[in-house]
């Protein structure tokens, strides 16, 4: 039973003295007539990315960089005009490459190194290769969130890497958005490697400067540092230096300063360097900056600076082919059958594995030619 006034109340009644039940009000519409339906995200133009960009909007940037890391044919393909009309204003950034063993504070590391840079008035962007987190979905998300003062920073930007493809396809997104975030004024880009393998080159084909991050105790870690990976580095940070740590890092930097004279001189007429540091102390962080501005200084009144940028876009002209190559032969269906056929036969040993590879590839490039 409802009960719509004073009088409908029974405990208004003479008999219950000192109860009064007020008369309520009317319940409020559930749905507010003010309240404006949710706006869809705008689809923006590739001219209204590029003068977004420009402007150095970091909402257009960061949409900007989500198309180039979209596999959409139709998000390629202005992702690709937005590319084409930025160039001409980008590489004006120095690009460093930063890559480490597990546990030598990489991520503690770029904070503190980012920190000191955009308080001395550079505007940073943190991008990341990580081939393995298709697999394990990787761990920049959670860098991110230990470089509590960088991320918060409005002269940093700091872009998670994509989550899944093959190394070569989330590279070259990386190397794209090294182009759109010098375009919006980023002046200093930082490519952390956070894989393993073969990341390492990748990086050190889209960068001025590799920094190799070390631990202290060097003794024995050095002979479990690939070869390949020192050769490339133009710098190594000996980081940790710190507390009971200090004496081992200054052993360390002797061990690497000679391990690092063992190997032929660079390209680049360079002697790479190896410097202590502590990330959480702040010591030494300077000296690493100052190394990396010693080695632009150097390299550019040497023309290998611009030498060593041609090369890199002339290396992923040709890794771009390969993977649109690549890509485009196994999304092909007469292809996609033909592997299904031709895998059965290699197993039951009726055709070769080669045999099997080069008949699909005849058939791939003849059809290609007569279509």
């Amino acid at each position: 039973m409802h009960f719509n006034n004073k009088k409908d109340h029974p405990e208004n009644s003479p008999e219950y003295k000192g109860l009064t039940v007020n008369e309520g009000v009317s319940s409020a519409p559930t749905v507010n007539p003010y309240r404006q339906n949710k706006t869809r995200r705008k689809n923006y133009t590739p001219a209204e990315f590029v003068e977004g960009i420009l402007a150095g909007d970091i909402t257009m940037l960061s949409q900007a960089v989500t198309l180039v890391e979209s596999s959409l044919p139709e998000h390629q393909l202005i992702a690709q005009e937005v590319i084409e009309k930025c160039l001409p204003f980008a590489g004006n950034a120095i690009r460093l490459g930063i890559t480490g063993v597990p546990g030598a504070g990489k991520s503690t590391f770029i904070e503190a190194l980012g920190m000191h840079l955009v308080r001395s008035g550079r505007k940073l962007a943190v991008l990341a290769i990580d081939p393995s987190s298709e697999r394990s979905k990787g761990s920049i998300l959670g860098d991110k969130t230990r470089m509590e003062e960088l991320s918060v920073s409005k002269n940093a930007f700091i872009r998670p890497s994509p989550s899944a493809g093959s190394l070569g396809g989330v590279a070259r997104k990386t190397r794209e958005s090294i182009i759109l975030c010098e375009a919006a004024g980023f002046d200093t880009i930082f490519v952390e490697t956070v894989g393993v393998g073969q990341s390492e080159t990748s990086v050190h084909s889209m960068v001025d400067f590799f920094l190799l991050i070390q631990l202290t105790g060097a003794g024995d870690e050095l002979q479990g540092i690939k070869r390949g990976i020192m050769e490339m580095a133009d710098g190594i940070a000996i980081n940790k230096c710190d507390g009971s740590n200090t004496d081992k890092a200054k052993v360390a930097k002797t061990q690497y300063q000679n391990a690092l004279h063992l190997f032929p001189a660079p390209e680049s007429g360079w002697t790479p360097e190896a410097i202590t540091c502590s990330s959480i102390e702040l010591n030494g962080i300077p000296e690493v900056w100052a190394m990396v501005e010693r080695y632009i200084e150097f390299v550019k009144s040497n023309r290998y600076f611009e030498s060593k940028r041609k090369d890199q876009s002339k290396y992923w002209m040709y890794e771009t082919i390969n993977d649109q190559l690549k890509s485009n032969f196994y999304q092909n269906p007469k292809i996609q059958k033909l592997l299904i056929e031709s895998e059965a036969k290699v197993l039951s040993n009726e055709l070769s594995s080669f045999i099997a590879a080069k008949r699909m590839l005849d058939e791939y490039f003849d059809g290609m030619i007569y279509n």
